[in-house]
């Protein structure tokens, strides 16, 4: 089961990312996570929210470039070479990470995953018994 993130394109210029949480705290929307990379002249904003729907209607209605995709999310151990292990696994079977971001809660750790082959990877998952973290899951961290 794959969960939705929020994609933003930013000008780098100052004040662009705060427009965008104002955007959606004033909604009343809860971001769970984010990542920014980026470039001297943008960056992509990437979101976990409590409603990817509402957030991406409300970003492009107020002028943002914003899309939706689909990326998995992994429970892991928040210790030292676990998120290695999932890697590997995945590597070892030559799936191709387009990107991959984490965060902590005590000792868990949820890895955030986008692949060109999420049904290989939900398999690859299965097979090495990794827990996959629901979009119900996420909302409610």
């Amino acid at each position: 089961m794959t969960i939705k993130q929020l994609s933003v394109f930013l000008e780098n210029k100052s004040g662009r990312l705060t427009e965008v949480l104002e955007v959606l705290g004033g909604a009343g929307i809860n971001i769970t996570s984010l990542t920014i990379a980026d470039t001297s002249e943008y960056g992509i904003l990437r979101l976990i929210v409590s409603d990817a729907e509402k957030a991406f209607r409300l970003l492009k209605s107020n002028g943002f470039s914003a899309n939706l995709t689909e990326v998995i999310a992994l429970s892991v151990s928040h210790q030292a070479g676990s998120l290695a292990k999932v890697m590997k696994a995945l590597s070892d079977e030559q799936l191709s990470i387009e990107y991959t971001y984490a965060f902590c809660l005590g000792d868990k750790a949820i890895a955030v995953l986008r692949t060109d082959n999420p049904s290989r990877a939900f398999e690859i998952i299965a097979n090495r018994r990794f827990t996959v973290v629901s979009e119900n899951d996420v909302r409610n961290i």
